[in-house]
């Protein structure tokens, strides 16, 4: 399966490796094609047909084809440097105010302000930043996924039986949830649609994405 796929991407096989875990999900990892890895939940390929786990694949393939984990290690980089920027101009402020001058340590109790104020709001904005650009890049693996199978229907029905799925994946972590094809957390919100709900999320909410799959149709 995987290597039909893969042909049909243009792109070497990945490595697959199954995970002991009873909850259904998957996802991709690895700097580019030739050293991508795709790692599949026991839980997935029980719950899921063939048809559904083709969907799945499609998915991820598509995020190794895109270069999507690149992608997001530069983004966690850079979200990274916002946050050390924020921290050195705060401290930048806080040494350079001790001044008898007093235009001077007007200027810098300014500045001091603004870094404070940098400091606590950039790791926040940062953070919303690369949240984002998680939930786009699973809108264009979810598409990628269509142009090499053809099925919409396959990864529509992957999507609703993997999220609808009651037991949480005991192997995700915050840092990883974003690889997962699909939200890795059974906490309630996950599902939630609304500008605010969706800012904190990894993953765009299903219902969504399945509209957006649809539509390919």
């Amino acid at each position: 399966m995987a290597q039909n796929i893969s042909i049909g991407a243009g792109v070497p096989v990945p490595k697959l490796y199954v995970i002991p875990d009873s909850a259904p999900n998957a996802f991709a990892t690895g700097r580019d094609p030739k050293h991508a890895v795709i790692c599949a939940t026991t839980g997935l390929l029980e719950k899921l047909d063939r048809t559904e786990l083709e969907g799945v694949i499609a998915h991820e393939i598509s995020h190794i084809k895109n270069y999507d984990t690149r992608l997001m290690s530069v983004v966690s980089v850079m979200v990274g440097l916002i946050a050390l920027l924020g921290d050195w101009l705060m401290r930048a402020s806080w040494f350079g105010g001790k001044s008898d001058d007093d235009n001077r340590s007007s200027t810098s109790s300014i500045f001091l302000v603004v870094g404070i104020v940098f400091a606590i709001l950039s790791p926040i904005i940062g953070q919303l930043i690369q949240l984002a650009i998680s939930r786009r890049r699973e809108y264009g693996a979810d598409a990628g996924a269509i142009e090499i199978t053809r099925q919409p229907s396959g990864l529509v029905s992957a999507l609703i039986k993997i999220s609808s799925d009651k037991e949480a994946l005991e192997v995700a972590n915050k840092a990883t949830a974003h690889l997962f094809v699909s939200n890795p957390f059974k906490d309630k919100n996950q599902g939630s649609v609304g500008w605010f709900a969706d800012l904190f999320n990894t993953h765009p909410p299903i219902s969504e994405r399945i509209k957006a799959l649809k539509s390919m149709a």
